[in-house]
């Protein structure tokens, strides 16, 4: 049975559906983790109710884990191929990660070495790490959706046990979208900067400072599709931009831009 004294985060019904499902996968031995709510409930101290289930996995194991919810009694599908598939069972849903909308968050084997021994809905499970946690939400600035908020709350509650290093390695080249939070989050919590290691900061704003006398390259690239589908499509469509997130400046191809972008209305 569900520990009724944790905290559900959905309906009773649907926690055991789940719950059932966690426990095929463990016996399965296909490894995944579980994100969304209840990963960001463990790092911010935020509970919220969800809709559905977030499950992440590498690229390779998709399949497995489709197969496994369908003999848990899921409908299975690769909702699109460059980073997610569903499972849904009635009005229950999981999600089935193995990237990021922009293509640039793949789930790979580091996700792993650093995910977080947990128990979920009774289940023994793995939680996401926070800096990929971090490394992903950083990027969705869409108009109707900004997770700039659990970016801050997750700086707020586990700064101090963040792999800094490692963060800022998982940004690479795009340190300016995490250098962006982080001056966010002074303005957010003037009276808790020194969460922020200074280091960091310094680094970052190093950076930045030593781009400012570089001649600009890449002048006809838009990299504002990695943190929206939508708002900077005129940019690429009508503009002349290249698109960022297009092979092999990205890691997209032209077919997955198109079927990603064809979704927005849906």
């Amino acid at each position: 049975m569900i520990d009724t004294e944790a905290p559900l985060l959905t309906t009773p019904e649907k926690a055991e559906l789940y719950r059932t499902a966690l426990d095929m996968l463990n016996r399965s031995g296909v490894p995944y983790m579980v994100g969304g709510t209840y990963a960001f409930h463990y790092y911010a101290g935020i509970a919220r109710s969800t809709k559905d289930f977030d499950i992440f996995v590498r690229p390779r194991d998709v399949q497995r884990v489709l197969d496994v919810l369908q003999r848990a009694g899921f409908k299975t599908e690769i909702t699109f191929s460059h980073w997610l598939a569903k499972a849904h069972h009635a009005d229950r849903f999981i999600d089935v990660i193995f990237s990021s909308g922009n293509g640039v968050a793949e789930v790979d084997d580091e996700w792993f070495a650093h995910a977080v021994d947990e128990e979920v809905l009774g289940a023994a499970v793995k939680l996401c790490p926070a800096e990929e946690m971090v490394w992903s939400k950083s990027m969705i600035m869409e108009r109707e959706r900004f997770d700039g908020a659990d970016v801050a709350h997750l700086f707020r509650h586990c700064s101090g046990l963040l792999n800094w290093e490692r963060l800022v390695r998982r940004f690479g080249s795009n340190w300016r979208i995490l250098l962006s939070h982080l001056v966010l989050f002074g303005f957010i919590y003037p009276g808790e900067r020194s969460l922020i290691p200074s280091a960091v900061v310094k680094d970052l704003v190093n950076r930045l400072l030593a781009e400012l006398d570089v001649p600009t390259r890449d002048s006809k690239v838009c990299q504002g599709t990695l943190l929206s589908r939508a708002q900077y499509l005129v940019d690429v469509d009508d503009w002349g931009y290249e698109d960022a997130r297009v092979q092999p400046r990205g890691s997209m191809t032209e077919d997955q831009v198109q079927e990603w972008t064809a979704a927005i209305d849906k």
